[in-house]
């Protein structure tokens, strides 16, 4: 275990206080926008916080529904919908807070946002599906995606090494995005088509294709026909986007005022409730397929959302960023090493026999609340930071 990063936190009563306030008082930047005022005491930054996330995920679902709706009803097919659409929707909520908080000055949110929420993913989203019930991995998995998620998480490392991700590198980032979206799109097509000399099939796609059954279950029968349904759908995805941009804001202003309650690093907030609250949409998408028996696609959601994280989220906050995006020395030494870890660690765990066992995911989890408790210990600089720090060793 690295040493702690005693540069990257501000306790209480140093310099990195806002010492002009009364006790328990925080100022929100004046480059961000709050409906509550500059000054926050900690009922009304827990409720921007709140208020917040709960945007986000009323956003980002808004969102999937209306623009799935209008995309079936210009002919695309289901699975192109669930590899474009509803894959961004369920990461709208990182790349809102994400590029909010680097506009807004807050880089250590919007790193520690993309960091966090990918060991996040992993640790405990992939964790406590596998302890509901064993997760199966499919091969396309262990052969393609978890490897680009690990070349993703190397060439972060690569690209912030000098302390920021430069514009030019963003644009890299997101143009990688780009290539798998087009690669998956591709690759969907040609595995759709009948092979000489196969069966043809029933006719009916929905009942052949399980991502097209999946797809008309939470969705819907069908494409709008009716031009008041067009009007909702179009509402729906303005609405969503509009909650989006709301509710990052509120959640970054909420985000930085704790950390300032507090006296820790903006990255610790970012890396911890910011991450997790991001995250609440591949929570409930791997838990609900968990237990629906969709086990391959509990596993597929997690990998495909961290790839989406470091490739569009961090991508796209650097490019639109002047100067690019500032990435801090306790990232690099600790938590950003700690992401390309965990992504290391799902090949072994994929290739036992293609599935996550329980104790696997009980591993998973306990990883986790290891990490957390220490990310806890450092910003505290509590006495038990030393024999934790030992007995992790």
């Amino acid at each position: 275990m690295p040493p702690a990063r005693t540069c990257a936190v501000r306790f209480p009563g140093s310099e990195g206080r806002a010492a002009t306030l009364a006790p328990g008082i925080a100022t929100v930047p004046e480059s961000r926008w709050s409906p509550f005022g500059a000054h926050l005491p900690p009922t009304m930054t827990a409720l921007l916080f709140a208020v917040g996330l709960v945007l986000l995920v009323v956003g980002a679902e808004a969102l999937v529904r209306g623009a799935s709706r209008l995309a079936l009803a210009f002919g695309i097919s289901p699975l192109v919908i669930g590899l474009t659409v509803v894959a961004f929707g369920t990461s709208a909520p990182e790349l809102a807070v994400s590029v909010t908080s680097s506009l807004g000055g807050a880089a250590d949110v919007a790193v520690g946002n993309v960091v966090g929420s990918n060991i996040f993913n992993v640790l405990f989203i992939l964790g406590l599906s596998a302890l509901i019930v064993p997760l199966a991995v499919a091969q396309q998995l262990v052969r393609l995606d978890v490897p680009l998620m690990i070349a993703a998480s190397l060439l972060l490392v690569l690209f912030g090494r000098n302390g920021q991700v430069s514009q030019g590198e963003g644009v890299v980032l997101f143009l990688g995005i780009v290539s798998y979206t087009v690669f998956l799109i591709r690759q969907s097509r040609r595995e759709g088509k009948p092979v000489a000399g196969e069966p043809v099939g029933t006719g009916d796609p929905v009942a052949e294709d399980p991502v097209a059954r999946e797809y008309q279950e939470t969705f819907g029968e069908g494409a709008p026909k009716r031009s008041r349904q067009w009007v909702l759908d179009i509402g729906l995805v303005l609405g969503g986007l509009a909650l989006l941009v709301l509710g990052g804001r509120w959640l970054v202003d909420g985000a930085v005022t704790f950390a300032r309650l507090l006296g820790v690093s903006e990255l610790v907030i970012g890396l911890t409730i910011v991450a997790a609250g991001t995250s609440l949409p591949e929570v409930a998408t791997s838990i609900v397929a968990a237990v629906r028996g969709e086990r391959d696609i509990a596993v597929g959601n997690v990998v495909g959302s961290n790839l989406f994280n470091i490739l569009c989220v961090l991508g796209l906050a650097s490019a639109v960023t002047p100067g690019g995006l500032p990435v801090s020395a306790g990232a690099l030494r600790f938590d950003i090493p700690v992401m390309v870890a965990v992504a290391v660690a799902c090949l072994p765990i994929f290739l036992t026999g293609h599935v996550i066992a329980r104790w696997e995911g009980g591993l998973f989890l306990g990883y986790y609340l290891a990490y957390v408790l220490y990310l806890v210990l450092v910003a505290t600089g509590h006495e038990l930071l030393g024999p934790f720090r030992a007995a992790m060793l």
